[in-house]
């Protein structure tokens, strides 16, 4: 529910929970049942971890996608976009430096002409964070990299996953999203530029992949592949990629991560990819 209506927290669930009707006929609540403590999250988070209780639903919601013939089993497409860490740049210090201490609250730093890379400075906030940036020209934030494989028939989430910010993390994250794509035929996999090397196109044809990828100047994909009209609708078709992070970061409330470290953003990516199924399955079915 939180994803559905765009709720900022779990302690607002809780006090909307307090006087929302709606939210209590959810959750079978009687008009008079006191909301839950904002605790009970952080208390039950660590079982969701253990027992991949948000991994097992998304499976369930994708088996049920398929069940009712809504998926592709046969073209795929896989994108990758910055997610903003919970973390203030205020909080990077010098790996071997002395960290901001605890109670600080928003301290003065100064950071010009000083040199900033991954390599030699963190978070003190959240050290998983990286720092990355969108483009040349653009700021760098602390980030972590979401990926998305995306089925190209109604464009489902088919599986979700939350890394560092790495220069390779989208391309290593497509490869084993793909991996692990059930069945032995034969699948076509849309993406864009920046899927365009050597490594990425060798490891899906090696997996019995036919990678669809937007072509740079000099272009690894050749004839083989552009030649057929069906790489011409996948390079029409991936584009729909873009309405699953649209979603993810204004109704999901994606824009900036709630959580500290790749494990929780993980469980979080999950939950949404879930929900933004569910609202798809349910506007397909209608319709």
């Amino acid at each position: 529910m939180i994803a559905l209506y765009s709720i900022r927290s779990e302690r607002q669930f809780c006090e909307r929970l307090q006087y929302d009707l709606l939210f209590k006929w959810f959750l079978d609540l009687n008009i008079m049942d006191l909301a839950f403590d904002a605790s009970s999250f952080s208390k039950n988070k660590a079982r969701l971890l253990e027992h991949q209780v948000a991994r097992e639903f998304l499976t369930a919601v994708v088996a049920e996608a398929r069940r009712r013939k809504l998926l592709s089993e046969d073209h795929f497409s896989v994108d990758g976009t910055l997610l903003e860490a919970w973390a203030s740049l205020k909080s990077i210090h010098p790996k071997e430096g002395e960290p901001m201490q605890p109670g600080e609250r928003n301290p003065d730093v100064d950071f010009h002409g000083q040199s900033r890379t991954n390599d030699t400075h963190c978070s003190n906030t959240d050290p998983e964070a990286r720092l990355a940036r969108k483009g040349t020209g653009n700021e760098a934030k602390l980030c972590f990299a979401g990926h998305v494989l995306m089925e190209n028939r109604n464009g489902l989430v088919v599986d979700v996953t939350v890394t560092r910010a790495t220069g390779t993390a989208e391309r290593d994250a497509a490869l084993d999203m793909i991996d692990k794509v059930p069945g032995a035929r034969r699948i076509t996999v849309g993406a864009d530029k920046g899927y365009d090397t050597r490594d990425f196109v060798a490891s899906c044809r090696e997996m019995n992949v036919t990678p669809h990828v937007a072509q740079r100047k000099w272009s690894i994909v050749d004839e083989r592949t552009t030649r057929h009209e069906g790489y011409q609708l996948s390079q029409r078709v991936r584009k729909r990629i873009e309405e699953i992070w649209g979603w993810v970061k204004t109704v999901g409330g994606g824009r900036k991560l709630r959580y500290k470290g790749v494990e929780r953003n993980q469980l979080w990516a999950e939950l949404i990819a879930a929900a933004y199924n569910l609202v798809r399955m349910a506007k397909l079915t209608v319709a």
